[in-house]
């Protein structure tokens, strides 16, 4: 396996309220919110925001390669997070049933649920190029960074 820096969510953190502090519009909130994540993370692809519109995930502010656009709600990682209301930490994505391969690349992933006033708007993706790419140091960091970003939205 491939051997990951680990990040300072802290750090990441620290920057991410500083950088979104008197901001209120979403997309410009969600676009520095991955950039800057995608520029802390190492090991990863993809970066980005799914937003739930007509009852659907619908994509959002991203760093990397096209995606999908569409996702239902119950569909692949980043449907699941909302239908289960909770963080998807898969470690290596083939092995997830139904999941959407919307880049071959991909090879683990982790999704988490994106609250205002207590419910889901959308999830924040990440996506790494190798399995096993997410850890439970990762899971707590990101939930953080989810935390700093729902209080500006």
């Amino acid at each position: 396996m491939t051997q990951v820096q680990p990040t300072n969510y802290r750090a990441l953190n620290q920057q991410l309220n500083a950088l979104l502090e008197g901001e209120n519009h979403l997309i410009a909130i969600l676009s520095n919110s991955s950039a800057l994540i995608n520029e802390h993370l190492n090991q990863i692809n993809w970066v980005g925001f799914y937003l739930i519109e007509n009852n659907e995930l619908i994509l959002g502010p991203f760093q990397g390669r096209p995606a999908c656009v569409h996702i239902k709600i119950g569909s692949g990682v980043c449907g699941m997070a909302v239908k289960e209301k909770q963080i998807q930490r898969v470690a290596d994505v083939t092995q997830f049933k139904g999941h959407i391969a919307c880049d071959v690349n991909s090879k683990s992933e982790i999704v988490l649920p994106v609250r205002k006033n207590g419910e889901i708007i959308g999830v924040l993706d990440i996506d790494a190029p190798i399995t096993d790419r997410f850890t439970q140091t990762d899971e707590e960091g990101l939930s953080e960074t989810v935390k700093v970003i729902e209080r500006f939205i």
